[in-house]
């Protein structure tokens, strides 16, 4: 059966990349349904219609930019290298994309919502754990196949990567330069533990 009512005369991707540079500079809750609208060149109908309501539009903004922009980090980990290699290739990927981008869309959009878009929070909250998991799978995948030792505090590890991660995306939004971001990652990398020498 047809759909009903006038076809979507808007480029979706264009749509979405305005959305996100919106989210991205005002976060979920400073992002009105006008500004939305007005930067996506479409009627408020429109919006409903394609994408369904306000938080619907940011979630697909969000697996949009994971998918393009925000691809760095899972591309690093899921590479054929080394855990150490993975994690540097991660973080220097951190500096050189966020430092353009001004931050991460998952850290920065919305640190804490109000009480009205609790959903909203839950949904960027299990996206950046989701980010510390991956790299827990990565550390852990290192333990198995003897890169760190069997006692490594895998855990501690991811979560402390995980937390660079996510501190280089504030460091990116406040204006941090892309050299001083790489810093940050070399300094990170000397937490690397030492594997115990093979007897």
């Amino acid at each position: 059966m047809a759909e009903r009512g006038r076809p979507r005369s808007f480029d979706r991707e264009q749509a979405l990349l305005s959305a996100q540079d919106l989210f991205s500079r005002h976060g979920y809750e400073g992002t009105s349904l006008t500004d939305l609208t007005s930067a996506m060149g479409i009627t408020a109908p429109s919006l409903y219609a394609a994408f369904g309501c306000k938080e619907e539009l940011f979630k697909e903004v969000i697996r949009h930019y994971q998918t393009n922009e925000g691809s760095f980090s899972a591309a690093a980990l899921n590479a054929n290298t080394t855990a150490r290699v993975a994690i540097e290739k991660m973080l220097n990927g951190a500096a050189q994309n966020l430092g353009a981008t001004g931050g991460c869309l998952v850290v920065t959009a919305a640190t804490k919502c109000g009480a009205a878009n609790e959903t909203v929070d839950a949904f960027l909250q299990e996206n950046r754990i989701a980010k510390t998991e991956e790299i827990k799978s990565r550390l852990l995948r290192a333990v198995e196949e003897g890169e760190l030792a069997a006692g490594t505090d895998v855990r501690g590890l991811a979560t402390f990567y995980g937390t660079v991660l996510q501190g280089m995306s504030i460091q990116a939004r406040d204006g941090t330069s892309r050299k001083a971001l790489k810093a940050v990652a070399a300094a990170a990398m000397l937490a690397w533990p030492v594997s115990a020498p093979q007897q």
